[in-house]
């Protein structure tokens, strides 16, 4: 157990649901942490019960975007400093190492964090996951947006980086994935199409495909063996679905038109 004393003074945020598989884990792996906040919506596991287990507050309130589970959460950290870490996540003490020289210096309001993915057994060197920093460390002052797809911290200028890696195993099981994957790519169409963007049966076409070629050739996935293979199919998968369900949407019958067909009839 770590020293209250020896704690790194940042407060960790984990937004979960369903995530009783990782959470303690993910704690135990923070608890170096000077304050866990975990930012919980719609649990129908023992979430809630291991994180209070671990010593972390609990927050349950309505929330239908990851990023406003966020922003609640940062709202009440106690520390000026935070740290977002998913629950498939994990710390390690070279990151703590890391985080606490950055806050010591401060010489940005927000730093990104290098994640070093897994995916079923193997670390993902290639393909575009190399490149995986997002902004995960920053002052208590900032938000992040709160759409449903591409939450992300609202900085002005360029963050600076993090010294050390947080471990990222995104999908346990191939059924996690296509979890995600079917909500993922349902709430992008949505979003798109309510900001007037529109596709084409050429999109549907040629995305997919160039988007697998991009991984796999040109960004070197063919080195990560198999799981290269595997993961740039479902790349080109996951955008053949976004670009699918958007061209749906431009023809689906318009509320307006339905109502008034249903009056005419």
């Amino acid at each position: 157990m770590t020293s209250p004393d020896t704690r790194v003074p940042v407060t960790v945020i984990i937004a979960a649901k369903n995530e009783a598989g990782n959470i303690s884990a993910c704690l135990a792996s923070v608890a170096w942490a000077a304050e866990t906040i975990v930012a919980e919506h719609g649990s129908t596991d023992d979430t809630v019960a291991r994180a209070m287990q671990q010593g972390a507050v609990v927050i349950s309130e309505e929330a239908p975007t990851i990023g406003m589970q966020r922003n609640q959460a940062i709202a009440r950290a106690r520390s000026p400093w935070i740290l977002v870490v998913d629950a498939d996540e994990r710390g390690t003490p070279e990151l703590a190492a890391a985080v606490r020289k950055t806050i010591d210096e401060g010489r940005h309001d927000a730093f990104r964090v290098p994640r070093r993915n897994f995916f079923l057994g193997a670390e993902i060197r290639h393909g575009g996951w190399e490149r995986d920093r997002p902004v995960r460390l920053f002052r208590r002052e900032l938000r992040y947006n709160e759409s449903k797809v591409h939450e992300h911290v609202i900085v002005s200028g360029e963050p600076g980086i993090v010294g050390a890696a947080l471990l990222h195993y995104p999908y346990g099981s191939l059924d996690r994935y296509f979890e995600k994957f079917e909500r993922y790519s349902r709430w992008w169409a949505d979003q798109q199409h309510a900001k007037g963007r529109r596709t084409s049966v050429l999109a549907v076409l040629v995305k997919p495909p160039a988007r697998f070629f991009s991984m796999y050739v040109l960004r070197l996935g063919f080195l990560d063996g198999p799981q290269g293979v595997i993961l740039a199919a479902l790349a080109a998968a996951s955008v053949l679905a976004k670009y699918v369900r958007l061209w749906g949407k431009q023809h689906e019958p318009s509320s307006e038109s339905s109502s008034t067909s249903s009056c005419a009839s």
